[in-house]
């Protein structure tokens, strides 16, 4: 190339880095805007838009106390201009709050998921320019590109970013707390403040964000110190720089805490609250903690739910094994089924090069040490219900990836550059599917029933393709149905009866059935899944069975 021509390339590469940045937020924006369209509610979602209209109508924060307010009130940005319609007379739970707004109330239901979901697309896509701003900090654009690229492409990102959830949000609010922690190293007036705030907003979405509380003040006074420290530091002024970077973090923990009761005045400025009866009481350490934390009562009485549900029994499916409980290596194993094999690899060497490469020493504290602290406390979750609960692993590690870009190796930007194309190619073929997403190793998304289930696979999300393509293939026929999910069937134009109800020798015709009931499948069920022939499959999460006779195939 001659000269001129490379000079001429230098001097347009930040145009090119920005458009090939540009290129993969418009790849994820469109197949989670694709993805919101096509997708019914999942199990979650009509409890936090419920909770969301009730907020924007009543100022009240009755529903759903078990959550912080934030989330709920971005999803709320979706919906100000819907005047959707819900009877402030209704009572119920929190659950048939949201089914009586988006299928009892005459609302378009497919319209006000779609308004609610896109508040939360528009911040995912935000948090995508985090992770490419913090490696970009940490290794050069470059790398920026590398993180973005992983980012963009994981399904399990793009799956929950497409929903109106909590667990998004939470985690990329954190992920932004620690690159503004990063950054205040250099200019810690700037950056600490706005730290703080989305400290506090990550726990004013999701209780899950308060273990990494501890862990991001201690990264303050990393940061004060590394902001003030010089070559001839003396005892004294060791000690007045370590004592400045503890008043410093209480000030940051005061800035979240301020975040958190902002949030609940939002909803209701008189903070009108009544503890419900169905709070349990929280005795010994735990209730300690409540009981002292600086929060709104609404809030602490939503801990103590949680640390309720916490303490139940649930029902789990890990490959092929139905258990009761929880297994501490579920979200690990899940992981690993659910991350494009590529990615897997590039976490894997960034982590070393954090580890190794001296530049890069210093950043191990504010992403891997995060990281590996909140999925420790993923791990002692009652609850195996999905890799949602460790969704800041793809985020946090698509950061540490970037330090592929410091090694020195001669052929790292070729395994790099193929490693991306490999996840890219990988996640293209899922689309739209991205919910039931399980790499090659695992058998593709077709097969991730047989491995892992609720939210993982079936999360109630295809109730819409099932209606067509029962009627598109099978017009006219008799339907029997076992959903998983908070969808009304009948709305979206299916006609189905419950085969549980009646016996097995009168339910003839087709059997549709949500993969996550296969999976744990018994007695009656079981036998009519195994005398029945299996003949199609919709959004791999749900299967359809032609059932004539009382013997047959087994599953598919």
């Amino acid at each position: 190339m001659p000269p001129g021509r490379f000079e001429a390339l230098r001097r347009h590469r930040r145009w090119l880095f920005a458009l090939v940045a540009v290129a993969l937020l418009a790849e994820m924006a469109v197949a989670m805007v694709t993805t919101a369209v096509e997708q019914t509610p999942t199990t979650d979602e009509p409890v936090y838009v419920g909770a969301a209209v009730v907020y924007l109508q009543q100022h009240s924060l009755r529903y759903n106390p078990e959550h912080p307010p934030l989330g709920k009130l971005i999803i709320e940005t979706g919906l100000v201009f819907t005047h959707a319609r819900l009877d402030p007379a209704f009572v119920g739970s929190e659950g048939s709050v949201g089914q009586h707004l988006l299928y009892e109330s005459g609302n378009d239901a497919r319209r006000l998921m779609l308004l609610a979901r896109l508040p939360m697309i528009v911040l995912t896509l935000l948090f995508g320019l985090v992770v490419f701003a913090f490696a970009g900090d940490l290794v050069g654009s470059v790398g920026g590109l590398v993180a973005l690229a992983l980012y963009a492409f994981s399904p399990d990102i793009i799956a929950n970013g497409s929903l109106a959830t909590l667990d998004v949000p939470a985690a990329g609010l954190l992920l932004t707390s620690v690159w503004l922690l990063w950054r205040a190293r250099r200019r810690p007036l700037l950056y600490l403040p706005l730290a703080g705030v989305a400290l506090g907003a990550a726990v004013a979405t999701r209780m899950s964000a308060l273990p990494a509380v501890p862990m991001l003040l201690l990264l303050v006074v990393l940061s004060v110190w590394f902001a003030g420290r010089t070559h001839d530091l003396g005892t004294r002024r060791t000690a007045r720089l370590l004592a400045l970077g503890v008043v410093t973090a209480v000030g940051v923990a005061l800035v979240a805490v301020v975040v958190v009761w902002a949030t609940y005045l939002a909803v209701d400025p008189r903070l009108r609250w009544a503890t419900p009866d169905n709070v349990p009481v929280i005795h010994g350490l735990r209730g300690l903690v409540v009981d002292w934390l600086p929060f709104p009562q609404p809030y602490r009485d939503g801990m103590r739910i949680q640390f309720g549900f916490q303490d139940s029994t649930w029902g789990g499916f890990l490959f092929g094994r139905k258990y009761l409980g929880s297994l501490w290596y579920y979200l690990p194993a899940a992981l690993m089924v659910k991350t494009p094999l590529g990615m897997l690899a590039l976490w894997l060497a960034g982590a070393v090069a954090m580890m190794t490469v001296p530049r890069l020493r210093t950043a191990a504290p504010y992403v891997l040490i995060p990281t590996a602290l909140l999925l420790v406390a993923a791990l002692n979750d009652s609850r195996d219900f999905g890799v949602r609960y460790a969704i800041f692993v793809p985020m946090f590690l698509a950061v540490v990836a970037a330090g592929m870009v410091a090694f020195r190796w001669r052929w790292a930007p070729v395994v790099t550059a193929a490693l991306l194309l490999f996840v890219a190619v990988s996640s293209l073929r899922t689309y739209p599917y991205y919910l039931p997403y399980s790499n090659e190793a695992f058998g593709g998304p077709s097969k991730t029933y047989l491995r892992l289930h609720d939210s993982n696979v079936d999360w109630g999300q295809d109730l819409g393709r099932l209606a067509d393509r029962l009627r598109q293939r099978y017009p006219g026929q008799k339907i029997w149905l076992v959903y998983k999910g908070s969808g009304m069937p009948s709305y979206y134009g299916i006609d189905a009866s419950d085969p549980l109800t009646v016996p097995p020798n009168e339910v003839h015709g087709l059997l549709a059935v949500s993969d996550s009931w296969i999976d744990k499948a018994d007695g009656r069920l079981a036998a009519l899944i195994n005398s029945s022939k299996p003949i199609d499959e919709v959004g791999h999460s749900i299967t359809i069975y032609h059932r004539t006779a009382a013997t047959g195939p087994l599953r598919r």
